[in-house]
This record gives structure tokens, C-alpha cells and sequence, in this order.
């Protein structure tokens, strides 16, 4: 038979009762009780029931992480520090995938077994976060927003981080100037493509629509859309990517047809993830702290959820990005 409670309260000779609140760091609870009661945990070696203690508390200390593509190595890289920092805090995580949030079914993340979400791939359009504040069921962003300063949110510097690609291009002598971008529908591809564009458009260069293309934050994305611009003519001698992700597909394409990076074409990408300064690919890029960022998500939920800041306004956080040199951005050929 397993270990209750109740054979804890008869070893340390209380009632069970005091067992659960010496057990819940009650401060009506002796410390002579509590002392008693923990020998007879160890003794015994019980182990509390979150079952039983949901019941009471009526929290589940479990928290919902939301993200529509794990494939993409971007994503996973972010369940770590989610992790670590909820589990410092006493929090699990649970984690919900769909190919969109809004094909999430809503009723498993408001059925009571989750006491707040870390949405990671939300769309400008998404309906998830309104519904959620409709059920009145505590949120983050993290990395991407769908409506900016309607809830919590942990992201980067989405704008000021295309303007830094824009201006490492440019800095390299580099004029003929592509740009595979992400969707439009994110704040993270409209924020970076706007940003780009900004910097190119007060150094005198135009992006023409030959030189654009948009897609998924995908490695094909970034290989379909390199093909059709090395069949440009002429062709671009830069290419500035929406991710790392798009980044390593276009400098896949480009080896495939034995063009040279960064001799015959640079490549830029964006967010640093570990992938990108493996020997392999050693690309530049705009990095930011992802780790940093996910912590910092972690955190503005669980003071939500522990009312230290329940009567404040949206919090965001905004990491700032750097421009990180490797080896894929050098001057153009003459």
C-alpha cells in the first residue's frame, strides 16, 4: 500500500491535518511540529500527492507552453531555460503543439489543469490570446506577440535588429540587396522586414520585389527562395534571411550550386541559435539572449500567478539584439 499522509500524522504524532499545513510551510505550524512531521517524510518516504494539494490549494503549479512547430530547432532551444526557471518556482510545464495556436483546442488549456500559458508562436491575427483573457487564464508572450501591449511579453527588438543587418550589408560595400523574409502575419517577420527596410531606404537602396521573397520560418523557405535568386540577373550579391533557420536553407541552395559564400553571395541571418556558429555553418548573424528571454517570460507569468503584480498593466521586456560576424558576410566580388 502506498504512503499516506495519514501514516505520517500517526508517526509524528499529529493529526493529519497539521501534516498538510507543516507540509505547505504553514506558519501557524509550530516549527518543533514541522520538524517532527519532516523526520516521519523522510522516514517513511512520502511523497506529497499534487492531486490532493490542487484540491486544497485549488492551483495545479503546472504551466502550458504553446508552440506550433517543435521541428523547427528555434523552439526546443527555448524549452530548456522555460523549464529551469518555472521549475525554480515550484511550476511544471505542459506542452501544446498544433501547426497554428488557433487549432489548439481551448478547452485543454482552460479545463483547469493548467494555471497559466507561455504562448511562443502567436500570429498577429491569432484568437487564442483574446479568448484566454476572456477565460480570464493568466499568459505570456515570448518571441512573438499578436497584439503588443495587450498582455505580458519577452521579446527581442525585432526592427532595430533588421536595422543592424541592414547596416552590416551595407558597411561591406554591398548595394544589390535580397531579402527572405518571415510572414507578414508575425510581429517577428513584419517587425525585422520593416527594420530592414528602414535602414536600406536611408542609404539609398531599394529592395526591389525581385529581390524579395517571404515564407515560413522554415529551412525550405530559405532553400526554395536562394534557388530563384541565383537565377536572378543580375543576381544579389547580399541576402538578408528572417531567421537562422531560412539563413542555413539559403546557404544550403547556394553550396548545392557551387556558388561561394561569402565570395559570390553573403548571407544574414537572425536570433543565433546554437546551430549557427557550428563550424558547418559559421553565420553571421543578429543574435540575442534566448535563454535571457525565456527566463524572463518565466518570470512575468509567475508573478501573475502569485499576484505580486496583479494590479499592473502589461509588462514587455525588450532584449536588445546585436550584429554577431562569423563567415558568411564579406565584401562583394569587384
Amino acid at each position: 500500500m502506498p504512503i499516506t499522509s495519514r501514516d505520517v500524522a500517526r508517526l509524528a504524532g499529529v493529526s493529519q491535518p497539521t501534516v498538510s499545513r507543516a507540509l505547505r510551510g504553514d506558519p501557524r505550524v509550530a516549527a518543533e511540529t514541522r520538524a517532527r512531521v519532516q523526520e516521519a517524510v523522510t522516514a517513511l518516504g512520502y511523497v506529497p500527492s499534487e492531486a490532493g494539494r490542487s484540491l486544497v490549494t485549488r492551483r495545479t503549479r503546472r504551466i502550458g507552453i504553446v508552440v506550433s512547430d517543435l521541428t523547427n530547432p528555434f523552439y526546443p532551444h527555448l524549452l530548456g531555460p522555460l523549464h529551469d526557471e518555472l521549475e525554480q518556482h515550484a511550476y511544471r510545464m505542459m506542452v501544446f503543439t498544433e501547426r497554428s495556436d488557433n487549432q489548439v483546442p481551448l478547452e485543454q488549456l482552460v479545463d483547469g489543469s493548467i494555471d497559466g500559458a507561455v504562448l511562443l508562436t502567436s500570429n498577429i491575427d491569432s484568437l487564442l490570446p483574446g479568448e484566454l483573457q476572456r477565460r480570464r487564464l493568466p499568459f505570456v508572450f515570448l518571441n512573438r506577440e499578436s497584439t503588443p501591449h495587450t498582455a505580458d511579453a519577452a521579446v527581442v527588438d525585432n526592427e532595430l535588429g533588421g536595422r543592424l543587418a541592414a547596416h552590416h550589408l551595407t558597411d561591406h560595400g554591398h548595394r544589390r540587396i535580397a531579402g527572405i523574409f518571415g510572414p507578414a502575419t508575425t510581429s517577428t517577420g513584419r517587425d525585422r522586414e520593416t527594420g530592414f527596410r528602414a535602414a536600406l531606404a536611408e542609404a539609398g537602396i531599394a529592395l526591389p520585389s525581385v529581390f524579395t521573397r517571404r515564407g515560413p520560418f522554415e529551412f525550405e523557405t530559405g532553400y526554395r527562395a536562394m534557388q530563384e535568386l541565383l537565377d536572378a540577373d543580375p543576381r544579389p550579391t547580399a541576402v538578408f534571411c528572417g531567421n537562422d533557420v531560412v539563413a542555413i536553407g539559403a546557404l544550403n541552395a547556394a553550396l548545392a550550386r557551387g556558388v561561394s559564400i561569402p565570395e559570390d553571395i553573403g548571407i544574414i541571418g537572425f536570433d543565433n541559435i546554437p546551430m549557427a556558429e557550428w563550424e558547418a555553418f559559421r553565420l553571421t548573424t543578429v543574435g540575442h539572449d534566448l535563454d535571457a528571454m525565456a527566463a524572463a517570460a518565466a518570470r512575468l507569468l509567475v508573478e501573475r500567478l502569485e499576484k505580486k503584480n496583479s494590479d499592473d498593466g502589461p509588462r514587455r521586456i525588450v532584449m536588445t539584439p546585436q550584429l554577431i560576424e562569423r563567415a558568411t558576410v564579406s565584401d562583394p566580388r569587384p
